[in-house]
């Protein structure tokens, strides 16, 4: 017989010999529990329930909230939240970027850091700007019918009657000879004077200025709200001395006369009263010169 033959034999007889494990009790050494055991059951067993603990460890590191507080393991929450902070954290820079672009564009506009390329002043005025011209002034019958009405109701008005009774007088915006009179049909809506270049453009009464621009058609021009639904227009200025919101005195300077535009022929002042939205001559309430 070979020794490999002897050898495997050998080990075959250590793993399947028999072995007896006997439980007695200490003090009458009676026996309690006998168990048959070879070297491959202990093995065997031994080797399955070292598996199964490895299996039963598994799954509660696995399904339990033991593996918190295992090192490296974190908890299902806490990445719940940190996902829901990481999108919140996200939408605040966003919205902290688009007011600080907002606070920038704002604080620009105070110091008047705005270039003229940003905002096209002419574009805005001829895209905004209705000519007399082109609009029908005619009045429609029911405003004719509204007006009768309204003025047969205040007809006596002790209020009105007191208002109409002060003297409400208009001075002249500036002397010299009118060059173009006031024509409905033609419909131009004002007197053209003829005067010396920068000659001083006065208000024709108290008011506020509620423009003050310059547009390409008429040059610099500035238009006066009055008492009584009464407006005032000075157009082809060379310079306006008063801005938008100014309140000005019968009287008082508020531009120098010129020839700005393109529809002006020369130094003159187009001047041009309106009362509750039309045209009214002004040559019938002011002597030009």
């Amino acid at each position: 017989m070979s020794k490999n033959n002897k050898g495997s034999r050998k080990l075959r007889n250590k793993l399947l010999d028999k072995y007896r494990l006997v439980i007695l009790n200490e003090d009458t050494f009676e026996e309690r529990i006998a168990f048959k055991l070879t070297r491959l059951n202990v093995f065997v067993f031994g080797s399955a329930a070292i598996i199964l603990l490895i299996l039963i460890t598994y799954f509660i590191i696995a399904f339990t909230s033991l593996r918190e507080y295992i090192p490296g393991y974190s908890s299902t929450a806490l990445k719940k939240q940190a996902t829901e902070l990481n999108y919140k954290t996200d939408s605040l820079q966003r919205v902290l970027a688009l007011n600080e672009r907002y606070y920038a564009s704002i604080k620009k506009v105070l110091q008047g850091d705005v270039s003229a390329l940003d905002i096209n002043k002419d574009s805005i005025i001829e895209a905004t700007k209705l000519e007399a011209s082109e609009v029908d002034l005619t009045p429609i019958i029911e405003d004719s019918l509204l007006r009768e009405k309204v003025d047969k109701e205040d007809k006596y008005n002790l209020f009105e009657s007191a208002i109409s009774a002060t003297n409400f007088v208009l001075f002249p915006p500036v002397n010299g000879t009118i060059s173009e009179p006031y024509n409905l049909e033609e419909k131009h809506y004002a007197v053209d004077i003829v005067v010396a270049k920068d000659t001083p453009v006065k208000a024709t009464a108290d008011g506020t200025v509620i423009f003050a621009e310059w547009t390409a058609s008429t040059g610099n021009v500035i238009i006066i709200e009055h008492s009584y639904g009464l407006i005032s227009v000075y157009k082809h200025n060379a310079a306006l001395i008063k801005s938008q919101g100014d309140l000005v005195k019968a009287g008082e300077v508020i531009a120098t006369a010129g020839n700005s535009g393109e529809l002006s022929t020369g130094p003159h002042l187009h001047f041009e009263l309106w009362n509750d939205g039309y045209p009214i001559n002004p040559s019938n309430f002011i002597d030009f010169e």
